[in-house]
């Protein structure tokens, strides 16, 4: 099942996972321990965010993209620029904020889109598949990496999906979530036993959390469960982001 919107006319669509409970983490440094998830339903983007869909948002001539094309993912974008706005006082809008003022007619009642929380990440990555990438134990299936992207992004969707049929999840761009990022949150949702809908959130956050791998990342780096921290004011070639559509008390 999908939700499909049309902005500017320019249409894309989200998928819906009916949630459920699976295992997060790893046992690798950073990763651990793993840990019991519970996940309300929600729907996720089958592909990144891409430049057509930045730009019909934000306005046809707003592209901050080092590769450019439309079918390619939007990159060089901050956390900031995704859900804030206004960064370094150029006094320009989230995107979110925009996106949820274009489709305030044509949502779900009482839905908002927003990032995926780190937790709503994973579990689509995984797929309740036993892989090592999101859809398979080889990469080269499934993603854009260092040895096959030649040096930089590609058109979303020319890999194989995984098992919730979603694209591009391990490579091509690393992926913002919701999340701050914390090495201790891990251990906190462990000791808790089974955690609802868990989000590891600050306002004044440091760091926040970004997924999935890129098109410059080696292998290992592109593993569903391998997690890194990064600047949210930071913009750079390799990281971009998907959509989740969600209720708005989560």
């Amino acid at each position: 099942m999908y939700h499909t919107e049309t902005i500017n006319n320019h249409t894309f669509r989200l998928r819906y996972l009916p949630g459920g409970i699976f295992d997060m983490g790893n046992e690798r440094r950073g990763e651990s321990p793993i840990h019991t998830v519970e996940l309300s339903p929600f729907y996720i983007g089958e592909y990144l965010v891409t430049q057509a869909l930045w730009k019909a948002v934000m306005g046809a001539d707003n592209n901050p993209s080092r590769f450019i094309g439309d079918i390619r993912p939007i990159e060089r974008v901050s956390w900031i620029d995704i859900v804030e706005g206004n960064q370094d006082g150029d006094d320009q809008p989230a995107f979110l904020q925009k996106l949820n003022e274009w489709t305030k007619n044509s949502r779900p009642r009482g839905y908002v889109y927003r990032l995926p929380t780190e937790a709503e990440w994973e579990y689509a990555a995984r797929a309740s598949e036993p892989y090592e990438y999101a859809g398979s134990d080889q990469l080269k299936e499934v993603g854009w990496f260092r040895e096959n992207s030649h040096g930089e992004t590609k058109a979303v969707g020319l890999k194989r999906p995984n098992g919730f049929l979603l694209y591009d999840m391990s490579g091509n761009v690393r992926e913002w979530c919701m999340d701050k990022y914390s090495n201790s949150f891990y251990q906190e949702c462990y000791d808790q036993g089974i955690v609802k809908d868990p989000l590891c959130d600050d306002k004044k956050a440091r760091y926040r959390v970004r997924r999935g791998g890129s098109w410059l990342s080696y292998p290992q780096y592109c593993r569903v469960s391998y997690r890194l921290d990064w600047r949210p004011s930071r913009r750079l070639s390799d990281i971009g982001f998907r959509l989740v559509l969600a209720p708005v008390q989560r």
